[in-house]
């Protein structure tokens, strides 16, 4: 099997998508009567800041000769890739394995994992790919031959899969606006569900499979089904599609995020955490909502609010409605939480309440007079003025919560495209999903 792996063609402003690149070299390989077994689309960590909007990598599975699909491949992205933007620095590795992931070299499968949870250096794939004697080329500083390298490992590394479904303009469209039949897409959408997911989100009345970058893509159609979402995107209706192709994908995965424990977090890398909630959300300027979580003591006793070795959480106002539920946390409850972590600040993509608080301590009243008691100073308990009657400390009294235990996550509009909707199921916990 020759892999063919490419990354880092595309520009924010200038448009190219390196999925549609890939796409054009599976296409010539196909013309020149060489199979295309799979096509991979890999994302890595979203949490690198020189990433254009998705990191994605691509890998080419076929069988064609290594060096023809080199000389292929080198031309094509030559042609297309964005390198009037500085900011693109595309690279390209062709590996020729004969069997599989089996043949994969295990550093080339740690090095695809790496790329998807760490940060890694244009120097690290270089000297892997060396040693591995894989061919390479890359333009500028040689960034794009780290997710080459990755998207060349990550059959080896990675154990699940989706699939997605992406539709492309005619090249003379591009950068225009695109003409999609927003009710074709949720009637589409609607059909698919929920084996075909993130198509649309209902709570904000938005196409999300619809970009709105000047690159070739006319919709992507997302799910776990390659049939299925094969059927959903031939149910839109819209301009003329030049192309189509199916990938493979970690999309929907959660493959970012790895267990990490409050206190031991790094930045640029993504986690699960356990925790209670120390502080009263708060919402911030620009409609942010802090909260603050604390891992309980040793002893299982409950941190108290504002205990140190705090984790900062943050629901940031594009995930919308998320928000809300972030707001409805108390202090004490029990959480799960995912996401981002950067500048000590952890980014919520999803969280599961796992214990909620119940009641609530307050100022007791008198069983006599009914009226509230008053403190009878430190740690001397509460008295009555009127009746004298006292008591030891406060009184208890339902709170009522408007959260259920399990899994809560951001709305399609806000949703990376390696987090794992709540749809797919496997959590550990009830799930509410948004869709």
């Amino acid at each position: 099997m020759t892999v063919v792996a490419l990354d880092d063609t595309d520009s924010r402003e200038r448009g190219m998508c390196t999925t549609y690149v890939a796409a054009q070299i599976a296409e010539q390989l196909r013309r020149s009567e060489w199979s295309v077994q799979r096509i991979l689309l890999v994302r890595l960590n979203p949490a690198i800041e020189y990433k254009t909007r998705g990191n994605a990598a691509l890998a080419i599975h076929t069988d064609c000769d290594p060096d023809r699909a080199f000389e292929i491949a080198r031309k094509r992205l030559e042609e297309l890739a964005e390198t009037g933007d500085e900011r693109t620095n595309p690279g390209l590795v062709v590996a020729d394995h004969a069997a599989e992931e089996r043949a994969i070299p295990r550093d080339v499968g740690q090095f695809a994992l790496a790329a998807i949870r760490d940060r890694l250096k244009p120097a690290d794939a270089g000297a892997l790919v060396e040693r591995c004697g894989y061919r390479s080329w890359h333009a500028g500083n040689g960034r794009g031959r780290i997710g080459a390298l990755a998207a060349v490992g990550a059959w080896a590394a990675l154990a699940e899969w989706t699939h997605e479904y992406i539709s492309y303009r005619e090249p003379d469209r591009w950068g225009t606006p695109r003409e999609v039949d927003p009710e074709s897409v949720f009637e589409a959408a609607e059909w698919g569900y929920p084996e075909v997911w993130d198509t649309v989100d209902r709570g904000e009345d938005e196409p999300v499979c619809v970009p709105h970058t000047p690159g070739p893509i006319l919709h992507g159609i997302r799910g776990d089904d390659p049939d299925a979402v094969r059927s959903v995107a031939e149910r839109i209706e819209s301009e003329p599609v030049a192309t189509t192709q199916s990938f493979v994908t970690n999309q929907g995965t959660d493959a970012h995020l790895r267990n990490g424990s409050i206190g031991d977090l790094d930045d640029g890398r993504a986690y699960r955490v356990e925790g209670r909630v120390v502080s009263e959300p708060e919402t911030r300027r620009g409609g942010h909502v802090f909260v603050e979580l604390a891992a309980p003591t040793a002893t299982g006793d409950e941190p108290q609010e504002g205990a140190s070795e705090g984790l900062p959480c943050v629901a940031f106002e594009p995930t919308k409605r998320f928000r809300d539920r972030v707001r409805r946390l108390r202090v004490g409850d029990h959480v799960s939480v995912c996401g981002e972590v950067s500048d000590g600040t952890l980014k919520l993509e999803k969280f599961a309440v796992r214990d909620l608080v119940r009641t609530e301590q307050v100022t007791p009243t008198c069983p006599d007079c009914g009226r509230t008691m008053d403190s009878a100073g430190r740690n001397q308990g509460y008295r009555c003025r009127s009746c004298g009657t006292g008591t030891a400390g406060k009184a208890e009294r339902p709170l009522e919560r408007d959260l259920e235990r399990g899994w809560y996550e951001v709305p399609p509009c806000a949703r990376r495209h390696i987090a794992k909707p709540l749809v797919r199921g496997g959590f550990d916990a009830p799930t509410h999903p948004e869709w």
